[in-house]
């Protein structure tokens, strides 16, 4: 059987001096199998489906720049603008950190973190819909089996690289899973049911993810996937930020944030969502940044 030949986009992407790449390999390695993901020294590779078709997207990293390639098995669409423009998302470029450190940078309780990690950036997944089937995989379970049952999701459908990477699936190609395959992957029902939804209505572009991160109606996003059965706020807010970039999602309801919160603050019990809540407010629009920076902290001994 004769294999096509992978067609080849480039591009090079100038970065921040303060651009911290070690954030964004420490994000996409999290899997230690590397199934879908590939990180050695400072270069990245990345399976993905481009345009349905099995893709290896590379960056290498040097000083004040990246250089990206894109290698798609068989014929694709050439369009280096686009590749640029998810990679810049990706790496959060469009992510206005220096206006958010400027305003907090002396606020007496998070201005020591943000002068621990200056121009801390949230990592973006490829798409927002590959953020969002995360999201949905990590509900109320650990971060350790929701890497398992992520990797056995992209075995289930079957999309390979040439390079060998497997590739996270499209809404097209994950609608070839039935409930029982997702089920078999580790998923219980409810959240079964819910991917398969969520592919239902992207399919209708009743959900045009990849048309929304053109001028983020964060609202109207917002609106459209509470109404998935399945999907509560901290679905939503999470998938905002590592699919989209909106920084603004409260995530009160994370367990992390509130537990880091709780060692900031150096408070003695638990804190209740109602108490996170109100104190990431004052951060507004940028509370989900606040969590990053909170996710981001050296964990207390014991």
């Amino acid at each position: 059987m004769k294999t096509e030949s992978p067609s080849r986009l480039s591009c090079v992407i100038r970065l921040p001096d303060n651009f911290r790449v070690a954030d964004v390999l420490a994000f996409h390695g999290r899997d230690p199998l590397a199934l879908a993901e590939r990180v050695d020294g400072d270069s990245l590779q990345k399976g993905l489906s481009w345009g349905g078709r099995p893709a290896c997207l590379t960056m290498r990293f040097a000083r004040g720049q990246v250089s990206v390639e894109l290698a798609v098995d068989g014929a694709t669409t050439t369009d280096a603008e686009g590749l640029a423009r998810q990679v810049a998302r990706m790496l959060g470029l469009t992510q206005g950190v220096e206006e958010f450190e400027q305003a907090f940078h002396a606020h007496p309780q998070l201005g020591g973190l943000i002068a621990q990690r200056p121009g801390l950036r949230v990592a973006l997944a490829a798409t927002p819909f590959e953020a969002l089937t995360w999201a949905i995989t990590g509900q109320q379970i650990s971060l350790g089996a929701a890497i398992s049952i992520r990797r056995k999701l992209i075995q289930a459908c079957g999309l390979r690289h040439s390079g060998g990477l497997g590739c996270h699936p499209d809404a097209k190609r994950l609608t070839m899973l039935s409930e029982a395959d997702l089920r078999q992957a580790g998923f219980s029902q409810a959240k079964a049911q819910t991917l398969i939804l969520l592919c239902r209505e992207v399919m209708a572009n009743r959900l045009p993810l990849d048309a929304w991160t053109i001028g983020l109606p964060a609202a109207e996003i917002q609106d459209r996937l509470l109404r998935l059965r399945g999907v509560g706020p901290w679905t939503v807010n999470y998938a905002l930020l590592r699919g989209f970039g909106w920084l603004d999602g409260s995530l009160h309801g994370d367990v992390a944030v509130r537990r880091k919160l709780q060692q900031l603050l150096a408070a003695p019990d638990r804190l209740s969502e109602a108490f996170v809540q109100h104190w990431l407010a004052e951060f507004a629009p940028w509370r989900a940044l606040v969590a990053a920076h909170l996710w981001a902290m050296t964990p207390s001994p014991g």
